[in-house]
């Protein structure tokens, strides 16, 4: 059943095959860039292309919290492991996270990588280091921060087409989400099924906004 814009789209299609091939590139390539900027903008509202909103995450065991000094060797199989000193740490699922007093700053660890835990002696237990003050509300930030921003979602067109989606491991990522697939949550853990969460879809307004860009470019 026609939607209403399947004709004019059509339509724009065939006016726009008239075109040479080097101005036809130049209008997918804006096109492209456009659509990107409000398929980004809708994931950052965390919206399916159809206005509802994304599934929410599943809640999660609360983080371990650790108050004591802890000092290890990392990375697992490094000729050289570094030496590890942290202090107000806390266990966020397969990551220690805590203020790394050789970085001076909070940094991550997994710790299925950790080489060897050290013993601390007691003048280390209250080494200055800095306090760690996990925010509270991270799990209720916006999912797929990373996924959004212009170094993963890509724009591109030849003089034939135009494309908006990912490579590499981000590709891999968003497409466990999409069709909501199986996949691990860590390297060791069990594969789960991930909420279905529409990533990548044109809206009615954003195909409306394509037939308009090429009929404004044809009649420039």
């Amino acid at each position: 059943m026609s939607d209403g814009l399947d004709d004019i789209e059509q339509l724009a299609g065939a006016l726009l095959r008239k075109v040479g091939a080097a101005e036809r590139r130049k209008l997918l390539r804006g096109v492209a860039r456009e659509i990107r900027a409000r398929q980004a903008a809708r994931i950052a509202a965390q919206r399916e292309p159809d206005g509802e909103a994304f599934a929410p995450r599943k809640p999660r065991r609360a983080d371990t919290v650790g108050a004591f000094t802890v000092k290890f060797l990392y990375p697992k199989g490094a000729a050289e492991p570094r030496k590890v000193f942290m202090k107000s740490w806390v266990r966020q699922g397969p990551l220690l996270t805590g203020f790394d007093v050789e970085a001076g700053g909070i940094r991550s660890f997994f710790w299925d990588r950790v080489d060897q835990w050290l013993p601390v002696e007691a003048d280390e237990q209250t080494k200055s280091g800095g306090v760690f003050r996990r925010q509270g509300k991270l799990r209720a930030r916006a999912m797929f921060t990373r996924l959004r921003n212009g170094k993963s979602l890509r724009a591109a067109s030849t003089a034939d087409e135009a494309w908006i989606g990912w490579i590499g491991s981000a590709a891999r990522v968003a497409r466990v989400h999409q069709d909501g697939a199986m996949d691990k949550p860590s390297v060791k853990a069990k594969p789960v099924r991930y909420a279905r969460r529409v990533l990548l879809g044109l809206t009615t307004a954003e195909r409306g906004l394509l037939v308009d860009r090429v009929l404004e470019h044809l009649a420039g």
